[in-house]
């Protein structure tokens, strides 16, 4: 009685490598695309869902409302959005958050996105009409690809808050 040994050749197993390293090659790229889109996607969605949330109390409570960089510590810190920010009743109108103010929100701090706003809109705030006082306020998202891939959020005076992205033909700032 013969028995018959099975097992893999070295042409077998240099063709499963040969096979192995294509789909590796090929996969890598596309899975570094994946996750920079991913990453891109949770940026904006929390900061657009904090700042309808905010437009949203201050219609159904008739407050002034604030979003701003910051946290609980220092308060309003106008320079890094990518730290995180607060959302507050602004019951004295001074844009700046106090102890005795009503904390809605606080948005985490997000690794790997440059978020930058123009100078002349630190903070933003909504008022009870749900209309956003000042000029149009534009977010720039920016990752490791550069303007390119960026986004935005937009902000009108009205309140309306639009997400755009590079297939919108939009200009983004990237610092």
């Amino acid at each position: 009685m013969t028995h018959h040994q099975g097992g893999l050749t070295a042409f077998d197993l240099l063709v499963a490598m040969t096979i192995a390293i294509i789909l590796i090659t090929a996969g890598v790229p596309a899975f570094r695309e994946y996750g920079l889109n991913l990453r891109m996607k949770a940026a904006l969605t929390a900061l657009q869902s904090d700042l309808q949330f905010a437009r949203n109390e201050a219609v159904t409570h008739h407050v002034h409302t604030v979003t701003c960089t910051g946290n609980t510590l220092s308060g309003c810190n106008p320079t890094d959005w990518q730290a995180g920010w607060i959302v507050f009743a602004d019951l004295n109108g001074d844009r700046q958050w106090q102890p005795d103010e009503r904390l809605l929100r606080t948005g985490p701090a997000i690794d790997a996105i440059h978020i930058s706003i123009s100078a002349s809109r630190r903070t933003l705030r909504f008022f009870p009409n749900g209309s956003s006082p000042g000029s149009n306020a534009t977010i720039h998202f920016c990752d490791a690809r550069g303007a390119a891939q960026g986004h935005q959020l937009r902000i009108s005076n009205t309140g309306r808050i639009r997400r755009l992205g590079p297939s919108d033909g939009i200009s983004v700032r990237c610092a």
